[in-house]
């Protein structure tokens, strides 16, 4: 597995990582809940057959220390927008897993224009008191990975840390991707982003891992009644909530043909 090109963007004057590797139709992906500090499978996968770009939001590994700039959720759109943007993804197609998938939802309710499709895994932001959000900052030390992963290695592998820093400086990385995390979702992982999810008119495919202990399979039937384009789910066995880490071939071919049917 090669590495990607990596370049860098300005937003509100701090610098973020823009990973990139492939060739042909053009897609998106925001990482979600740590962030990613290594290319993973999965965007290999994607790779094979598109041209993936993976920005860095910000707070997560290679998105600088923007996050402390963004005191209210129209600051993370504004922010959000504006990375699509600046890293050549307007009007591409995106995909969004857990928090990240939750901005890219709501960015895309706000400017529609942004994505050509729409792909979201266990996307966070809605709240239902019935089958609550199991709240990942209310875990001890060293729970978090075995939420995201039946395989908790493989979130270790994505979100671990640098080659070049020492072990001090990674873990700094890692908790500060967590608390950009919060910025975004807290309380109870509750955006409002359910009242602007009609606003949606992009074709959107929802993934789901079967074993997600995170986020209910029912938040996939919110999603699907609420936005107003045609919707498509897939459901991932031997997954949790970081599918497209657990099971990375299975995810990316099931975004592939969603893809390259609506190039």
């Amino acid at each position: 597995m090669s590495n990607p090109i990596t370049r860098h963007v300005q937003i509100n004057g701090h610098q973020c990582r823009i990973w990139e590797k492939g060739t042909g139709e053009k897609i998106g992906f925001l990482a979600g809940i740590g962030g990613l500090t290594s290319w993973t499978p999965f965007l290999d996968h994607l790779a094979e057959e598109t041209q993936v770009i993976v920005p860095s939001l910000p707070g997560f590994p290679g998105g600088s220390n923007l996050h402390t700039d963004l005191d209210n959720h129209l600051d993370w759109l504004i922010a959000t927008h504006d990375l699509l943007t600046k890293s050549g993804l307007k009007g591409c197609h995106l995909i969004g897993a857990s928090v990240g998938g939750s901005l890219a939802a709501d960015a895309v309710a706000l400017w529609p224009e942004l994505a050509k499709t729409l792909s979201l895994i266990a996307p966070l932001g809605l709240f239902d008191e019935n089958e609550p959000v199991t709240d990942i900052y209310a875990q001890k030390p060293g729970q978090i990975r075995n939420l995201m992963c039946n395989s908790p290695d493989k979130y270790d592998i994505a979100t671990s840390g640098v080659d070049e820093e020492d072990a001090l400086e990674n873990e700094v990385i890692q908790q500060r991707a967590h608390e950009a995390a919060a910025r975004i979702l807290w309380p109870l992982s509750n955006t409002g982003l359910l009242k602007r999810l009609h606003r949606i008119q992009n074709k959107t495919l929802l993934i789901w891992g079967e074993d997600d202990p995170v986020l209910p399979l029912n938040y996939a039937r919110k999603f699907e009644e609420s936005i107003t384009g045609t919707v498509s789910r897939s459901v991932i066995s031997g997954a949790r909530h970081l599918a497209e880490l657990d099971q990375p071939r299975e995810v990316a071919d099931a975004v592939l043909r969603f893809t390259l049917q609506n190039k």
